[in-house]
């Protein structure tokens, strides 16, 4: 359906759905529990659906995924950096049958796996250019560094196969983080999957718990919320009797998760967990006791206050996110945790009628990553909002983004 509703805000998306499903506003609004006036506003674009807790109540009751109503996925732009072989690629190593048992593989004997400091200087190439919202790029090599960490992790033995096999996890989580962001979401677990059973193999409890993050943010891009906070309490628990002898790793992973679930619980409109997993998320950085990007984890302080914006927005507590946002400096972090950010800070603008302060923010966002204000699902709906409300024609601003966004013709 990608092609016919790409261009849709959220409520057209809905609208178009129930037409398809033979659903009246009255039917539909009364599944979700709420009122016909408010579907009808929501369908014409008058009421903003950026909260996903109820987006996601619409999609159950329409029998869609939740990427089938927020726009997801996109399609990617061959640029140069990415190259014309990126997402079917990536899907195609995936789906690979020889990945399945090495029963199925073909003997090669000339098939020589690459060196594990190649290996490693792969998977941080591929990372380091998800942290920079330089999602084409990673979207083009992962394919090759799975193919590699496969090879590897089949063919060293001892400790060498136990580090083959931790690159080989991080390769899948790496696969996964693209997926995730491109909107992927079922390509997405299944790398999570895959890198958890490679973890697994490991015996390092920190590789084993990035894993485990990876696999809740998969979960909830498909919005299944509950078994997201589920498995982030399995994870925590896994990982507890560990924490003492941590180097940095183990305190990072443990922070993240609980951040992961945070996004979870406020998802499931559950204030009292998401405050819950947030404290715990701080006690980790307050225990860290600075930003750091352990294992590509951007996590300390000031991520832990990223996820309060998002958290705050998604339980629709706006001048939270207001009080917090715009004073927070991302300016250490990853490109990918800044856009982030300011995504949802032009979001929390929107809310509150501070339109001209929205746009620019997302101008602001522009600048830094263009790739990424392209696909994500919160600036392309904000930006066909202010193009759909617009009286008479959008500024000349506003216009060249829309088109720079491909979200107008």
């Amino acid at each position: 359906m990608r092609g016919m509703t790409e261009n849709l805000t959220i409520g057209e998306r809905v609208a178009w759905y129930r037409r398809r499903r033979g659903m009246s506003q009255e039917a539909l609004s009364g599944l979700v529990g709420r009122t016909p006036d408010w579907l009808g506003k929501a369908e014409n674009n008058r009421i903003e659906l950026d909260r996903l807790s109820v987006i996601r109540r619409l999609a159950d009751a329409l029998d869609v995924s939740l990427g089938d109503l927020i726009g997801e996925p996109t399609l990617l732009d061959w640029t140069p950096d990415s190259g014309t072989s990126t997402v079917p690629a990536l899907r195609a190593a995936l789906m690979d049958y020889r990945q399945l048992t090495p029963l199925l593989s073909v003997p090669s004997s000339d098939a020589e796996p690459p060196s594990l400091t190649e290996l490693e200087r792969e998977l941080r190439a591929v990372f380091d250019a998800y942290q920079a919202s330089r999602f084409g790029f990673a979207a083009g090599r992962a394919p090759l560094l799975l193919a590699d960490a496969i090879l590897a992790a089949r063919q060293y033995d001892g400790d060498d196969q136990l580090r083959a096999n931790e690159l080989l996890a991080m390769s899948y989580q790496a696969a996964a983080s693209i997926l995730t962001k491109l909107g992927e979401s079922d390509l997405a677990w299944m790398a999570g999957e895959r890198g958890l059973a490679a973890a697994q193999a490991t015996g390092n409890h920190a590789i084993v718990g990035s894993l485990f993050r990876s696999v809740a943010f998969a979960l909830q891009a498909t919005g299944r919320f509950q078994p997201a906070m589920q498995l982030v309490e399995a994870g925590a628990a896994y990982l507890q009797p560990h924490l003492v002898d941590d180097d940095g790793n183990l305190q990072s992973v443990y922070g993240m998760l609980f951040l992961a679930g945070s996004m979870a619980a406020s998802r499931s409109e559950d204030r009292g967990t998401t405050r819950s997993y947030l404290q715990e998320a701080q006690d980790a950085a307050n225990r860290l006791g600075r930003d750091g990007n352990h294992l590509w984890t951007a996590f300390g302080p000031t991520n832990v206050a990223i996820h309060r914006v998002n958290t705050s927005m998604e339980l629709g507590d706006v001048q939270v996110a207001l009080d917090v946002g715009p004073d927070l400096d991302t300016s250490a972090l990853p490109t990918e945790r800044q856009v982030r950010h300011l995504l949802d800070l032009a979001r929390a603008y929107n809310s509150a009628g501070r339109s001209e302060a929205a746009v620019a923010t997302v101008l602001d966002a522009e600048q830094l990553a263009p790739e990424q204000v392209r696909h994500h699902y919160l600036s392309r709906q904000l930006v066909l909002g202010w193009v759909r409300n617009v009286h008479g024609k959008p500024s000349v601003e506003l216009d060249r983004l829309a088109r720079r966004m491909h979200v107008v013709g």
